[in-house]
C-alpha cells in the first residue's frame, strides 16, 4: 500500500473519534474500515512484533503516510483510560517510534469512549452516560485542559464531583485542605530596566522591527510592555497577578517568558504552555530557570522543585528536560536560542527562513578593480549610465551565489526593461567585475545549505513541496534537486562520528586560524578558539558544532569552543571580561551530543575564577 492508497482508505472510515488531522478507533470496531485497510493494520502491527494484547486503538492521520498503534489497558474498565503505550508507525520512512506512559506520573488519558466503538457496542449505552454526566458538571468546557490524568481529576474536584465506581458523584463533603506552603508567586515577577533575555533574541533576530504583533503572556509588572509600546510595536499581555482582566490576545509573536517554572503545579504548567501556543500565530518563546544541582540544593525542596528565601517556588531546570517539556506538551520541535530560551514556530515557512539565516554567511563584497574597457562601446555606455543599478544586481547576485528571481531583485523589472534578462545582465556586469567572486559566494552558499540541511536532519521532515520558493531556487541551482541535497547532507551529518575525518578537519583548521591543539597521551584531542572564527569552520565542522549548539542555543556569553574530536563533545567557555589580559573564567558547559545532554559550571566564587593564560594563542595577529 502506497501513500495515496492509504489516504484514499483513510478518507472512506466513517465510524471513530475524528478530529482534523487524524482518526481514532478501537480495533473492536474495525468491521466498519474497508477491508484492505483494517488487514494493513494488522500487518503493521505483526511486523513491528507488536502483540496483539498491546494495543486496541489506532489513530489513522488523514494529512501523512503514518499511524499510531495504542494501548489503554482499562478502556472498558476505566470511565476515562490511561494511556501506557504508543507506537507511532511513519511508513514514508519506514520508521517507528515506541513510547511508554505506565512509569508517568501525569499520563494521557481518553474521554468519550462512546465515539470509539460502534452503536451496537454492549457498553455504547453506559459510555454515553459518563460522556452525559461529565457535560453536565461543566468538565468538558475546556478542552484543552482534560488531556492527561492528573489535570482531570483535578478538575473533577474542583467541580465538586468525585468518581466512585467508574461514575461521577458530586461530593458530599468537598475538604479544602490548607497547603502547608502558601506561595507568593507575585514576588517572581521582578523590575527590570531593560528588555528580558528572551525578548531581547526577538530582537537579535529582527522579530521587534514592527512586522509581527506580540503578546507577553505571564508578563509580570510589564516592563517588557512598556519599553516595547515606547518603540511603537504593536503588543499587548496579560499577568494572572498584574493584569489579570486583561485580554489574552492572538498574536504573531507570543511569549511565555519564565512563567512554567513559578508554576508549583505540574498540571497548571502545562495548561499555561498550551494556553500560549493556542494564542501563537506564528512564533512562540518559551523561557525558563536553569540551575545546577550544587544551586539548586541551597533551597528547600517543595514538590519537584525549591522554596527559595523570598517565599517563591521555583522548579529549575536543565537545558535537555525543558526541550523533552516544551516538545512534549506541543508535539512540536523546539529550537534551542540560548541556555533556557526556546523558539517554537507554528508558520513552518518561517522556521526555515529563520533556520537558514542561522547557517547562511554573507560574502562581504568590495569593488577593488576598475572598469576593464571591452570592445561593445555601447555596453560600456549602458554600463556607466547605470552603474548603480548594475552593482545592486552584482551584490544581489553575491548574496545569493545565483541569479535572482523577480521578487529576491528590487530593482528586477527595471534591469529587465534596460537589458532584457537577468542572463544578459550577468554576462555584462562580468566585463567589470571578478566572476571568481560569483564563484566563490556560490560555493559559501551551497556549503551553507548543506549545513542547513545535515541539521535540519534532527527535525520532522519537511519535503520539497514545503519549501519556501527560495530554497527551491537554491536547491535547483546548486544540487539540481532535493534528493541529491538530502542525500549529500545526510552523508555530512553521519561524517560528524568519523573522528578521523574530524581530526583532520581541526589540523587544517589549527593552520587557518589562530587555535590550540590538545594532546592526551601523544593522541590529538582537542581544538580550542574563539567564536569570531566559527565561519571559517569547513563545513564538517560546522555540522559538528552546529548539532552541539541545537541543544544550547546561540555563543552570546561565550567566548572560546573547544572540539573534542574523539568523543562527539563540545565544550563551551565565557569569560569575564575577554578583552582583558587575562580575562577569568566565569561559565563552562560541556555538551555530550551521544546523551544529548547540557552540563553547566558557573564559577560564581571570583577568588577561584581559573585565568586564561595564553589568550594570545586565540587571538589574530595584526
Amino acid at each position: 500500500m502506497n501513500a495515496a492508497d492509504f489516504s484514499k482508505l483513510v478518507k472512506q472510515v466513517t465510524a471513530g473519534k475524528k478530529l482534523p488531522d487524524a482518526v481514532y478507533l478501537h480495533k473492536d470496531a474495525f468491521s466498519v474500515l474497508p477491508p484492505l485497510l483494517a488487514k494493513f493494520i494488522k500487518v503493521v502491527a505483526a511486523a513491528l512484533k507488536i502483540a496483539d494484547s498491546d494495543w486496541n486503538i489506532v489513530k489513522l492521520s488523514k494529512a501523512d503516510f503514518r499511524l499510531s498503534l495504542l494501548h489503554y489497558p482499562d478502556f472498558y474498565s476505566d470511565p476515562y483510560p490511561v494511556l501506557k503505550q504508543s507506537v507511532t508507525v511513519d511508513l514514508a520512512k519506514l520508521q517507528h517510534r515506541l513510547t511508554r506512559y505506565d512509569e508517568h506520573d501525569n499520563p494521557p488519558i481518553l474521554h468519550r469512549k462512546e465515539l470509539f466503538v460502534l452503536a451496537e457496542h454492549p457498553d455504547y449505552e453506559s459510555f454515553c452516560q459518563i460522556t452525559q454526566e461529565g457535560e453536565a458538571a461543566g468538565l468538558y468546557d475546556n478542552p484543552r485542559m482534560i488531556g492527561f490524568k492528573a489535570s482531570w481529576l483535578r478538575l473533577i474536584a474542583k467541580h465538586g464531583y468525585e468518581v466512585v465506581d467508574g461514575r461521577l458523584f458530586r461530593s458530599s463533603a468537598v475538604n479544602t485542605v490548607a497547603d502547608e506552603h502558601s506561595i507568593d508567586r507575585h514576588k517572581t515577577a521582578l523590575v527590570r530596566h531593560e528588555l528580558s533575555a528572551p525578548m531581547k533574541t526577538l530582537a537579535k533576530h529582527g522579530f521587534l522591527q514592527g512586522d509581527y504583533s506580540v503578546f507577553d503572556y505571564g508578563c509580570g509588572r510589564g516592563d517588557d510592555l512598556r519599553e516595547l509600546e515606547a518603540h511603537g510595536l504593536d503588543v499587548s499581555g496579560w499577568d494572572p497577578n498584574f493584569r489579570p482582566d486583561a485580554d489574552k490576545v492572538s498574536s504573531d509573536v507570543v511569549n511565555i517568558g519564565f512563567v512554567i517554572n513559578v508554576i508549583e503545579d505540574k498540571d497548571e504548567r502545562i495548561d499555561a504552555l498550551l494556553g500560549s501556543w493556542e494564542l501563537t500565530q506564528k512564533l512562540l518563546v518559551v523561557s525558563a530557570m536553569l540551575a545546577n544541582e550544587s544551586h539548586i540544593a541551597q533551597f528547600q525542596p517543595y514538590k519537584d522543585g525549591v522554596i527559595t528565601s523570598r517565599n517563591t517556588f521555583q522548579k529549575y531546570y536543565n537545558q535537555s528536560e525543558l526541550k523533552g517539556f516544551i516538545e512534549t506538551t506541543l508535539d512540536e520541535n523546539a529550537i534551542a536560542i540560548s541556555p533556557g530560551v526556546f523558539y517554537v514556530f507554528r508558520d513552518k515557512e518561517l522556521e526555515q527562513e529563520f533556520q537558514q539565516s542561522r547557517q547562511k554567511r554573507h560574502y562581504e563584497w568590495r569593488h577593488l578593480t576598475a572598469p576593464e574597457p571591452v570592445s561593445e562601446t555601447q555596453a560600456r555606455l549602458l554600463f556607466t549610465q547605470h552603474e548603480t543599478l548594475f552593482e545592486a544586481f552584482w551584490k544581489s547576485c553575491l548574496s545569493l551565489g545565483r541569479l535572482p528571481a523577480e521578487d529576491e531583485f528590487t530593482h528586477y523589472k527595471e534591469l529587465i526593461a534596460l537589458i532584457g534578462s537577468p542572463k544578459k545582465a550577468l554576462r555584462l556586469v562580468s566585463h567589470w567585475y571578478n566572476s571568481q567572486e560569483l564563484e566563490q559566494a556560490a560555493q559559501m552558499r551551497k556549503e551553507d545549505l548543506l549545513v542547513y540541511f545535515a541539521l535540519a536532519q534532527f527535525q520532522k521532515h519537511k519535503g520539497y513541496a514545503k519549501q519556501p520558493d527560495s530554497l527551491k531556487r537554491d536547491i535547483k541551482a546548486f544540487f539540481d534537486n532535493y534528493s541529491v541535497a538530502q542525500t549529500q547532507a545526510k552523508d555530512m551529518l553521519f561524517n560528524i562520528a568519523n573522528s578521523q575525518a574530524i581530526e583532520a578537519a581541526c589540523v587544517q583548521l589549527n593552520q587557518s586560524i589562530p587555535s590550540k591543539l590538545d594532546y592526551e597521551d601523544g593522541v590529538l584531542h582537542s581544538i580550542t578558539f574563539h567564536k569570531s572564527f566559527m565561519t571559517q569552520l569547513n563545513p564538517l565542522l560546522r555540522v559538528y558544532t552546529g548539532s552541539a549548539l541545537q541543544l544550547y542555543g546561540e555563543l552570546d556569553d561565550i567566548d572560546l569552543i573547544k572540539i573534542h574530536i574523539h568523543s562527539g563533545k563540545l565544550t563551551l567557555l565565557g569569560y569575564d571580561d575577554f578583552s582583558k589580559n587575562q580575562p577569568l573564567l566565569a561559565e563552562r558547559v560541556k555538551i555530550k551530543m551521544a546523551q544529548q545532554s547540557v552540563d553547566f559550571f558557573d564559577y560564581v566564587d571570583t577568588i577561584n575564577r581559573p585565568p586564561l593564560l595564553d589568550k594570545l594563542s586565540f587571538l589574530a595577529q595584526f
